[in-house]
């Protein structure tokens, strides 16, 4: 699998040190409020998983599921809710978590959802923002890493359901998926 990446773009310690450091700033921002962490599945989970773990307040965890990609590389500008959330959101502060913020037609798509449903805000974390390839206008209030136009893959990140359990995030190779 590891013949498979061009380059390592993010390696463990720089994982930890990212997630450790959005989680402090998210533990700052939210004190005193009545945080609910979205995960959206399935590429965010590890993102998620750690991230949550550096969030020194007490929250509720929910998941949420939706793809406008299937199984190609480019977003087909079409969202298709898997899985939503069981939460009712009246009174809580929503943070939802996001691997990678690429076209944005997803995550909007789950933002002004999640909007409808009284939370008292709603705000986004995304581990790493790919603003090139934006069409939606989205932008994250918490980002963890900006990537250039690369197809990555590993913690979390996936082309065609593989690659996710990588331990970093690396750039695939064109011709994997090409």
């Amino acid at each position: 699998m590891n013949q498979d990446i061009e380059k390592v773009l993010l390696n463990r310690k720089e994982l930890s040190d990212i997630i450790r450091n959005l989680g402090e700033k998210i533990t700052h921002d939210y004190q005193n409020k009545n945080l609910l962490i979205v995960c959206v599945l399935k590429g965010s989970v590890y993102f998620f998983t750690d991230l949550s773990r550096h969030i020194d307040l007490p929250c509720r965890i929910d998941f949420i599921q939706a793809s406008s990609y299937g199984t190609g590389t480019v977003s087909n500008g079409e969202v298709t809710m898997i899985k939503d959330i069981q939460q009712d959101l009246s009174d809580f502060d929503v943070l939802i978590t996001e691997d990678i913020l690429d076209t944005g037609i997803t995550l909007k798509h789950i933002k002004n959802m999640l909007l409808k449903r009284n939370p008292r805000s709603v705000a986004v974390a995304v581990l790493l923002d790919k603003p090139s390839r934006r069409v939606a206008n989205i932008k994250a209030d918490y980002t963890g890493y900006e990537v250039e136009d690369e197809f990555v893959v590993g913690y979390g990140l996936d082309y065609n359901q593989l690659y996710r359990n990588l331990p970093y995030i690396g750039i695939l190779k064109r011709d994997i998926y090409e």
